[in-house]
Order: structure tokens, then C-alpha cells, then sequence
């Protein structure tokens, strides 16, 4: 199992919204393209005072051939319709993890 973890500090005043979106918008998004068989969203428990909020969205794929799938054919249109919408009003990496037990 692959665990495509994308972590993600947004600015505190948009997360209500920011959350809402993700939870309609663009979870939805991902998981429709196929390639995923479950998900979780977990708020990450640390205030550094700088006015930010973040989440890890844990996306959970079969294999590495799907996920690379995935990145080809969807995960670049999928981040610019996050980027366009919330421009300079966040920041993000991405973790890619192999399940071994």
C-alpha cells in the first residue's frame, strides 16, 4: 500500500472555508479519479503563532504503478485548481510513503 500524504498550512482566517471546499471539492476530485482506495484528514495539533493552520490529507493507493498513474494523467491539474483558488494563502509539500506492516 502507498500512502500519498500531502500536508498543507493555511492561512487561519480561510480555513473554515478552505476545509469546506476540500471536503466537496477537491477530496472528491481525487478520489473520483480511480486511482485511490481510501483517504484520511487529520488537523496537525501545533500552534507555531504565525497565524497558520495545517492538515495532512493521507490519500491510499494499491500500488506504485497507480500512483504514478496518477500523477501523470490528473495530480498537476488537480494542484492548480487548489493553487488558483488559494494563491499565497498557503503553503504545501507532499510525502510519499510505502506501508511495510
Amino acid at each position: 500500500m502507498i500512502i500519498y500524504n500531502v500536508t498543507v498550512k493555511i492561512n487561519q482566517a480561510l480555513e473554515q472555508e478552505w476545509l469546506n471546499w476540500m471536503r466537496t471539492t477537491h477530496i472528491p476530485d481525487v478520489l473520483n479519479t480511480g486511482y485511490f482506495v481510501d483517504h484520511k484528514v487529520c488537523k496537525i495539533i501545533h500552534d507555531d503563532g504565525d497565524g497558520g493552520v495545517t492538515y495532512a490529507f493521507q490519500y491510499f493507493c494499491k500500488s506504485m504503478t497507480s500512483f504514478q498513474e496518477y500523477q501523470a494523467n490528473h495530480a498537476k491539474a488537480l494542484q492548480k485548481d487548489h493553487s488558483d483558488r488559494y494563491k499565497n494563502q498557503y503553503v504545501a509539500f507532499r510525502t510519499l510513503m510505502e506501508v511495510i506492516e
